[in-house]
């Protein structure tokens, strides 16, 4: 079950059914860590194949384009849709018969690349019923090579110039995703084009919607809870995402049957705590240099959103370098602005916490 994300999914059906041209087939799906990027493209390629649309799915890793190509001539030669040819000479033949006579060959000798491979399933769809088109979704779309994104994109916009039925779904940290698109500023033609792609931000889900999806998976499956608990349930993920499952998951496994008590939940959310730290915090934790962990091990004394002076006696050094570490850590989608103007604050849920149990062993990595 998918909660709280009905609008991004209604829109998407509604770019489907549209089709080339609907704004939404070009669109950046952003979010910290665990709040579903990966879970919502999932969902959007598995409602475009029920709509009859061809879904590819990728990640953005070297070879994006050369994976993306293969993918697009499969899909093609499984409609039966031959590569393109072209007459290139004509000539008489002067035997009893006479006649004519036609060499053909491909558009050039080369293997068609992307642009053409894509331009030729969309023809073929056309024929075949006139209503889909392809979907290309990208994942962790900060992380491609610059040259493959320069290339994806001007295949991209080439095609949609030319009014063809094609989506290009992309997912990655918001920040991350920023920076990547504000430095192609010196390639205007790519930067204003990936300017014009929708986006759509996964936030925390509202708890009421969470205890609502509580109650209504426990009841289909024969069991029972009180508003009160499925309410405490939703207040123990914080409307983050991955929580719901893991709060849902092991607060259903220590209960097993019957009705699911507030003392389930107590411990469904400390083996919840554990899972989140064990798969989203240590990994992402693990990417950062030691000066950022220490960074944020010191952020872990505040209870609240922390400020740049009191990091700055912590660490005891100056303003510049600690923009600088705040900058990077932003980037990499571990803390965020706070409302508070100056201020800056987590931007996954736990992690304050976590930091707190693991820092003597964070520090000690650090300084090793």
């Amino acid at each position: 079950m998918l909660v709280g994300r009905d609008s991004v999914l209604e829109d998407l059906d509604e770019a489907l059914e549209d089709g080339a041209g609907s704004p939404y087939l070009l669109q950046f799906i952003t979010g910290a860590r665990g709040v579903g990027k990966t879970v919502m493209l999932t969902e959007m390629g598995r409602r475009a194949r029920q709509q009859g649309w061809i879904v590819i799915d990728e990640t953005a890793t070297p070879k994006l384009i050369q994976r993306l190509t293969s993918a697009v001539r499969r899909h093609r030669e499984e409609l039966g849709a031959p590569s393109r040819r072209r007459i290139t000479g004509a000539g008489i033949s002067l035997g009893p018969l006479g006649g004519a006579n036609l060499a053909l060959e491909s558009p050039d000798k080369a293997t068609p690349g992307l642009r053409e491979e894509i331009g030729m399933l969309c023809d073929a769809l056309d024929l075949h019923d006139g209503q889909t088109g392809l979907i290309i979704t990208v994942d962790e779309i900060h992380t491609i090579p610059q040259s493959e994104l320069d290339e994806l994109t001007a295949i991209t916009q080439h095609l949609i110039r030319e009014d063809r039925p094609l989506g290009l779904l992309m997912a990655g940290i918001p920040q991350a995703v920023e920076r990547m698109i504000s430095d192609n500023a010196q390639r205007p033609k790519v930067s204003t084009f990936m300017r014009r792609a929708e986006r759509t931000s996964l936030e925390e889900v509202p708890l009421h919607s969470v205890a609502a999806a509580f109650e209504q998976t426990l009841t289909e499956a024969g069991r029972s809870v009180s508003p009160e608990v499925a309410l405490e349930c939703a207040q123990a993920t914080g409307g983050y995402p991955f929580m719901i499952q893991l709060v849902g998951y092991h607060t259903w496994r220590i209960g097993k049957t019957g009705e699911v008590t507030s003392a389930h939940v107590t411990a469904g959310r400390e083996k919840a705590r554990k899972r989140l730290g064990d798969l989203v915090h240590a990994p992402a934790l693990a990417d950062l240099s030691p000066v950022d962990r220490t960074f944020l091990t010191h952020m872990s004394q505040d209870s609240g959103p922390t400020r740049a002076i009191d990091m700055q006696i912590r660490m005891g050094e100056g303003s510049n370098y600690i923009s600088v570490y705040r900058d990077r850590l932003i980037r990499a989608g571990m803390i965020q602005p706070a409302a508070t103007y100056g201020r800056f604050e987590f931007a996954l849920p736990e992690l304050r916490e976590y930091l707190r149990d693991h820092a003597a062993q964070l520090i000690a990595q650090s300084e090793n």
